[in-house]
């Protein structure tokens, strides 16, 4: 996950391929990077996108950084079910 803080709006800004060539998915908060205000703005997002309880996103690595690493709690299946067809929806697929 890449997050950039602090732009025009909220939202899934897409696909990308980071430094080890892996790709990941970019968003943009319109919080500033202080006192954690941007992830929890981009854990709202992702769970407003994806159905979820904010509770069950969490950011686990990347705190201050743009480059996140999040857990997503529940069943594996379930998930890989319901983000996989939002972001077929959403042409991220």
């Amino acid at each position: 996950m890449r997050l950039t803080p602090s732009g025009r709006q909220n939202g899934i800004d897409g696909v990308m391929k980071d430094m080890d060539g892996e790709t990941v998915l970019k968003a943009t908060a319109t919080t500033a990077p202080e006192n954690g205000k941007a992830n929890k703005a981009l854990i709202k997002l992702l769970a407003k996108e994806w159905k979820l309880a904010k509770s069950s996103v969490d950011v686990v690595q990347g705190q201050t950084s743009r480059n996140k690493v999040l857990m997503v709690l529940g069943n594996a299946a379930d998930l890989h079910q319901t983000i996989g067809a939002w972001a077929t929806e959403k042409g991220l697929a």
